[in-house]
């Protein structure tokens, strides 16, 4: 799927530990601005249910397990994160829905930018609306 889709990272493994690096502009396809992290999260709860306009991010389930199911113009895949050395890469206009949290699940998310609420759709029907008309649907 287009403007969205899995990256594999390296992993260094040594007897005393392995280790997995992630560097901006070379792991991840932009610059990192913000980095932020998902646990804790109860049974049976949704997280994310939004889209964003401009952002780019990557996310990497560190621990336990989760799934991501993405839409991008009319096309819908369910992602497994369950390898710290696996991120999903999400572009603008990409909606998801984050699910099936194991109870040990830590995700750590890697953002091109900052915070700003704006930039947020956060209606599923405004999304499918704005989507069209970007991408002429």
């Amino acid at each position: 799927m287009f403007n969205v889709g899995l990256i594999k990272f390296r992993k260094i493994h040594r007897e005393e530990g392995d280790l997995t690096p992630i560097e901006s502009l070379r792991d991840i396809p932009f610059e990192i601005k913000r980095v932020y992290y998902i646990y804790n999260v109860p049974d049976g709860a949704l997280r994310g249910a939004h889209a964003h306009r401009r952002l780019h991010e990557v996310l990497v389930c560190l621990h336990g397990s989760m799934k991501v199911d993405c839409e991008f113009c009319g096309q819908k895949v369910t992602y497994e994160l369950n390898d710290p050395t696996v991120g999903l890469y999400m572009g603008p206009y990409v909606w998801i829905n984050m699910y099936d949290f194991s109870n040990d699940a830590v995700c750590v998310v890697f953002a091109s930018d900052y915070y700003d609420e704006s930039d947020y759709i956060r209606d599923y029907s405004v999304f499918l609306e704005e989507s069209k008309n970007m991408f002429r649907l």
